[in-house]
C-alpha cells in the first residue's frame, strides 16, 4: 500500500511518496523481457560502425534521484561500486527540483526551471544529440516503464507490480525524461524513436546493439524517488551488478557514470553521490576519490572531449562548472579550471528563460565563440536560431494573463502499430501523427493510463490548453510567438 506524505516547503529537506512495499525484480534478469516493463520491445536498434574516443568508446550514465550524498554513502552496495571505480566527492546538480537538472545534463542549460511542470523546449535549443550525430556517434535513452518508444505524455500509470492489490502506479514520467523534452528530439522521429524503454534494452544488449552513449532512467521507484537508498540498492544489485560483468553492456572501452539528479537536502550545498565504474576506469584508479569540482554539465564537456565534438554554447563551455573527468583530462591533455571556491548549485526559481513563466524569456542564442572541451565548434541549427537575440527584457507571463508558450503539450505521438512493426529498424518506419484538433471521450491502454500534466492534456486526442486566470483561455502575444 502507498503511504500519503505531504510535499514539504520549498528549501526544507523534501519527502517523497514513499512506497512502503519492499523491492521486488521488474523482471527475471537485467536482460530479460517482462510485461512490468509495460512497452513491447521494438527490435533492435540497427548495429553501426563505433566511432573510437579518447578515453572510452562508450558512456552509460544511470541517473537516480533526490539523495543526500552522506545517505548514499552509508549503502553497502554504493560503497561497494565506489571501490570498483571512481568516486567523485565533488559532483553537483545544478539546481533545484528534478527536471531542470535533466535538461541540464543534456541541453547546456536548464532554462529558467525551478519546477517539475510540463515543459517543451523549442526546437531552437540544440542539444548532445546533434553534437553526437554530427560525429556519427550513436546514441539511445532507455526509460523503465515507458509505455512506448518516444512517448511524451507527463505521467503514465501501469499494473503495480510490486502490489498486484493495489491501484495502478505512477512508474513513468515525462520529467525524467530529457530527450523527449526537447522539441529538436521529439518532433524528428529518427530521434524520437531512440527514446526506448527496458524491453528495448533487453533487446538491444542481448543483440550487442548498445549504441555508444546510452543514457538510463530508471521508474520512479527504482530510482529511489518514491522509496530510499535501501530500495534503489537493492536494484542496483539486481540490475546493475551483473551487468558490470556482461561483455555486452560493460566492455574494456566502457565508462559507467552512476549518479543522482539533486541532493534532498535543498539548504546544503547540492553534492551528489556519483561513481565512474566500468572496463574503461583505469585499474589504477579503482577505489580511489577524486574531488575536482564537477556539475551535471560536466557530463556534456567530457563526451565533447571524449570524442572531439561541437558544443552547445551554453553551461557546457562555461569552464568553472564543466571540468572534464580529471582521469580522462589526463589522458586527453585537457586542462581543467579550478574555481577559487566552489559555486553554490543549490538555487533554484531564480533565473529567467524559457521555463521560468514569471521571468520568461525566449531561448536566446548560443555563444557561437565559446571554447567547448572538443575541438569542433558551436552547434547551432540556422534554420531555426536567431543569432542576434542574445539579451531579452523578461516578461511576466502570470501578469499578462498569458500561457508560456514553452509549457504548451507539442503532442508529438507515433502510430503504435508503425512501431511494433519496425523490428530491426526503428528509425526507418516513422509514423508521425499531427496533434488532433477533434475531441472525444478519455482514451486509455489495457497495460495502464494517462496522467496529464497541468500544463495540457490530451483527451482523445485533442488538445486542451492551460487556461489563464478566471478560467478564460489566455492568447500569447503574437511577438512572443515570433520569437519561438
Amino acid at each position: 500500500m502507498l503511504s500519503q506524505v505531504l510535499l514539504a516547503p520549498l528549501f526544507a529537506k523534501r519527502a517523497s511518496a514513499f512506497t512502503s512495499d519492499s523491492f521486488a525484480p521488474p523482471a527475471e534478469c537485467p536482460t530479460c523481457l517482462s510485461a512490468n516493463y509495460t512497452g513491447m520491445p521494438n527490435g533492435s536498434l540497427p548495429l553501426s560502425p563505433w566511432v573510437s574516443g579518447a578515453a572510452y568508446d562508450q558512456i552509460i550514465t544511470i541517473w537516480l534521484e533526490n539523495t543526500d550524498f552522506a545517505a548514499a554513502a552509508a549503502s553497502s552496495t554504493f560503497q561497494k561500486l565506489a571501490a570498483e571505480g571512481i568516486l567523485l566527492t565533488n559532483y553537483n546538480g545544478v539546481t533545484h527540483p528534478s527536471e531542470p537538472n535533466y535538461l541540464a545534463a543534456v541541453g547546456g542549460d536548464f532554462w529558467g526551471i525551478g519546477d517539475d511542470e510540463f515543459y517543451a523546449i523549442p526546437s531552437n535549443a540544440s542539444t548532445v544529440v546533434d553534437l553526437l550525430e554530427a560525429k556519427n556517434v550513436s546514441w539511445a535513452t532507455y526509460q523503465e516503464s515507458m509505455p512506448t518508444d518516444g512517448d511524451g505524455e507527463f505521467a503514465y500509470y501501469s499494473h503495480n507490480y510490486l502490489n498486484a492489490s493495489a491501484p495502478d502506479y505512477r512508474y513513468y514520467v515525462r520529467k525524467h525524461n530529457p530527450f523527449v523534452i526537447y522539441n529538436s528530439i521529439a518532433s524528428i522521429p529518427d530521434r524520437a524513436l531512440r527514446i526506448r524503454n527496458f524491453n528495448d534494452f533487453a533487446v538491444d544488449v542481448n543483440a550487442s546493439a548498445l549504441p555508444q552513449y546510452v543514457w538510463i532512467t530508471p521508474n520512479l521507484v527504482n530510482d529511489a524517488h518514491d522509496t530510499d537508498v535501501t530500495f534503489v540498492s537493492a536494484w542496483l544489485e539486481y540490475w546493475l551488478v551483473p551487468l558490470l560483468q556482461n561483455p555486452k553492456f560493460n566492455t574494456n572501452k566502457t565508462l559507467i557514470q552512476v549518479t543522482f539528479d539533486e541532493n534532498e537536502s535543498y539548504t546544503i550545498q547540492n553534492t551528489v553521490y556519483t561513481v565512474l565504474l566500468g572496463g574503461a576506469v583505469p585499474s589504477n584508479l579503482k577505489g580511489t576519490n577524486d574531488s575536482t569540482f564537477y556539475t551535471h554539465y560536466s557530463l556534456l564537456s567530457s563526451v565533447q572531449n571524449n570524442w572531439d565534438l561541437g558544443n552547445l554554447g551554453r553551461q557546457d563551455t562555461n569552464a568553472t562548472v564543466a571540468a572534464v573527468f580529471d582521469f580522462q583530462a589526463n589522458i586527453t591533455k585537457y586542462q581543467n579550471t579550478k574555481p577559487s571556491s566552489d559555486p553554490m548549485m543549490n538555487l533554484t526559481g531564480i533565473f529567467p528563460g524559457p521555463g521560468n513563466t514569471e521571468i520568461w524569456t525566449p531561448v536566446l542564442a548560443p555563444n557561437t565563440s565559446a571554447k567547448g572541451a572538443g575541438s569542433g565548434k558551436t552547434y547551432y541549427n540556422a534554420s531555426v536560431i536567431d543569432l542576434t537575440l542574445t539579451s531579452y527584457t523578461h516578461l511576466n507571463l502570470t501578469a499578462m494573463n498569458a500561457v508560456n508558450p514553452d509549457t504548451i503539450n507539442p503532442n508529438y505521438t507515433y502510430n503504435e502499430a508503425a512501431i511494433a512493426n519496425a523490428t530491426n529498424k526503428p528509425t526507418s518506419v516513422p509514423v508521425y501523427i499531427a496533434p488532433s484538433t477533434t475531441s472525444g471521450s478519455p482514451s486509455g491502454t489495457a497495460s495502464g493510463s494517462k496522467s496529464a500534466s497541468s500544463a495540457a492534456t490530451t483527451s482523445g486526442g485533442a488538445v486542451k490548453l492551460a487556461t489563464g486566470a478566471g478560467g478564460s483561455l489566455a492568447v500569447i502575444a503574437a511577438g512572443i510567438i515570433a520569437l519561438l
